[in-house]
């Protein structure tokens, strides 16, 4: 810039530098360093031959750096490398933003989520299995049946099919694009078409194997997303949630004595002493097709959300589920090992699986013409 005390002589002296200036935006002026010189040492450059003039181009000292005088001779030139380094700079960019799964809310920071299973005090094998991926919100959780090890064996299908096929498919980078009603019938579909899978890989399993004949697997599925739940569940392995102090079982048990009890043939009280508890209506694996009931809820901030299999809820009674939770509602892991515990010091007469969802943070997907804009970028 020009002081303002200068005389218009010495204005009309630098003009020819005003004028460059004034052609050109002032940061990319700076950025190519032109000012490194001043018109006056420019022109003693000139005279002395230090300077030269590539054609249609501006002025370069000839002279070399302290930087070049010190490289091997092979190496690039600055200017060479810093075009490398913005090339490299760009391509990992665009590496990042083709990862899938790269979503703006860090669903495992917002949901805080611990899980355990226990084969229990009488079993020598555990039969439960449970799959968490926090990264897309996704819990599993397995209670299998059958002959020796073979309900094992159904858990562990369920389980890693329904995972990795929800790992694949819900894409949170296109699933963010989409309106949240348009994400919660995708999430249904999705869920859905992952089951049917794994339902048709176990009875095709159980089919051809004499020793996994007639084995199969109650379920419960959650996938978060946008301040909402999406589940799924088979069977009478359960989803309860707790906000605020009061506890709800989420899911309806796919069982004989759940039939009775809506029937009204038997009371609360008659079914906590049923000899029938582990007769279920509906169980994974065992038919050609199944399907899975699903519903989608909202979810608050500090709700906590508790699957598990029957050797929890018929060990521990729901009120002392429920003061576990709220006394120990901060500490997912330390809430979980409780509970398994109470269920082995009741009898753990089963396998025992718990794992635990705490909502720590709204995880709503921002959306708008700024998020869409925004997105480009990611």
């Amino acid at each position: 810039m020009v002081p303002a005390q200068e005389s218009p002589r010495q204005i009309r002296d630098i003009g020819p530098t005003i004028g460059i200036v004034s052609q050109k935006n002032i940061l990319s002026y700076y950025k190519n360093g032109f000012l490194h010189f001043s018109y006056g040492r420019r022109r003693a450059f000139r005279q002395q031959g230090r300077l030269e003039r590539p054609a249609g181009g501006r002025p370069r000292p000839i002279t070399t750096t302290t930087r070049e005088r010190n490289e091997p001779s092979g190496a690039p030139k600055r200017g060479v490398r810093s075009a490398r380094r913005r090339a490299q700079v760009r391509a990992g960019s665009r590496a990042r933003r083709r990862q899938p799964g790269a979503a703006v809310v860090n669903l495992a920071q917002a949901l805080q989520s611990a899980s355990l299973t226990d084969p229990g005090r009488v079993r020598d094998h555990n039969e439960d299995c449970i799959e968490a991926r926090p990264e897309i919100g996704l819990y599993v959780l397995a209670d299998g049946m059958g002959g020796y090890n073979a309900g094992e064996v159904a858990s562990g299908m369920a389980t890693s099919l329904i995972a990795d096929g929800l790992a694949e498919t819900w894409n949170l980078r296109e699933v963010d694009r989409l309106a949240r009603e348009e994400a919660m019938a995708l999430a249904q579909r999705l869920i859905a078409e992952q089951v049917a899978r794994a339902n048709t890989a176990i009875f095709t399993t159980s089919q051809n194997n004499p020793e996994c004949a007639g084995m199969g697997t109650t379920l419960v599925v959650c996938l978060f997303y946008d301040n909402f739940v999406c589940v799924a569940h088979i069977g009478d392995s359960r989803l309860y949630r707790l906000r605020g102090e009061s506890m709800e079982q989420v899911t309806r048990d796919h069982s004989l004595l759940q039939e009775q009890l809506d029937s009204g043939l038997i009371t609360p009280e008659e079914a906590k002493l049923s000899q029938n508890k582990n007769l279920v209506t509906k169980a994974l694996g065992i038919d050609p097709t199944v399907e899975p009931e699903l519903h989608v809820y909202e979810t608050e901030p500090e709700d906590l959300y508790l699957l598990c299999s029957d050797g929890l809820n018929d060990m521990v009674e729901d009120e002392e589920i429920r003061l576990t939770l709220i006394t120990l509602r901060s500490n997912p892991s330390l809430t979980v090992q409780q509970l398994v515990q109470a269920a082995n010091d009741n009898g753990g007469r089963d396998n025992v699986s718990a794992m635990l969802v705490r909502v720590a943070e709204p995880f709503a997907v921002a959306r708008g013409w700024l998020a869409r804009f925004k997105a480009l970028f990611r």
